[in-house]
């Protein structure tokens, strides 16, 4: 949608505010405030199936407190632009891995980013970092969700040596780095799709999904959209049978 201000320039003039009309703020809280149609039932609120966070966290006793985690954890992503990290900042012990890829070592690791230069590839480049929080099962664990877009204005070998001009949206993806007790990061997991139906990566995370959406998806199966094989159709199939057999006999 064009500006306002755009829009009055169009039509041949610049629109006014009238003088006499005053500036009204309106609450936020008068907003948002809604009667859900759903009555909550208090007792469902406290199942013991939802945990206690805080007091796992605090049985835990890492030796960093969480919210100094999250703090470390965004310090890491932001040493590499949201693509990595720092090699001072992992741990000789770093482990990387993602849903087909590795584990890989520190060295690995390493050598692999470094032949991947996204700043170059996708000048406007965004990462979307969020939902930040530690796991109370590890206790030096940050968990957190990742988006980000961009357009391949630039190359970006060994996906796109010339710029194909299109651009990537990814869909959230469960992310987490792991700490040891010196704050270094010892485990490194990315490109989880919690959702395959948002952005334009055909349901792929990492870089298999901003080839893809790019236009120059790798040669095999792990780096391409999910599809149903050929064994998984025919087990539905029989299901389905078997179901309509069960309700016609009641």
């Amino acid at each position: 949608m064009l500006p306002v201000t755009l829009l009055a320039l169009l039509a041949g003039h610049v629109a006014r505010p009238a003088a006499h009309v005053a500036s009204v703020r309106i609450p936020r809280s008068t907003i948002l405030a809604a009667t859900p149609a759903v009555t909550v039932d208090e007792r469902a609120v406290e199942n013991d199936m939802f945990l206690d966070e805080t007091q796992m966290l605090a049985e835990k006793a890492f030796p960093i407190p969480p919210d100094e985690l999250v703090r470390l954890a965004k310090n890491f992503l932001a040493s590499r632009g949201g693509f990595g990290g720092a090699p001072e900042l992992m741990s000789p012990a770093f482990q990387f891995a993602g849903p087909v890829v590795g584990p890989l070592s520190k060295e690995e690791f390493l050598n692999a980013i470094s032949s991947v230069d996204v700043a170059k590839g996708f000048p406007d480049y965004r990462g979307e970092f969020y939902d930040f929080r530690v796991d109370p099962f590890d206790g030096n664990r940050v968990w957190y969700t990742a988006r980000g877009r961009g357009t391949n204005s630039g190359p970006f070998p060994p996906f796109a040596p010339s710029p194909t001009g299109r651009a990537f949206v990814n869909p959230p993806q469960a992310c987490s780095l792991t700490f040891d007790p010196s704050g270094l990061v010892t485990k490194y997991t990315i490109g989880y799709v919690m959702d395959r139906d948002v952005g334009n990566t055909g349901g792929l995370g990492g870089l298999y999904g901003i080839a893809y959406a790019i236009g120059r998806p790798l040669p095999f199966p792990e780096a391409q959209p999910w599809r149903r094989s050929k064994r998984y159709t025919f087990f539905i199939g029989v299901s389905n049978v078997l179901n309509r057999i069960r309700g016609a006999r009641g």
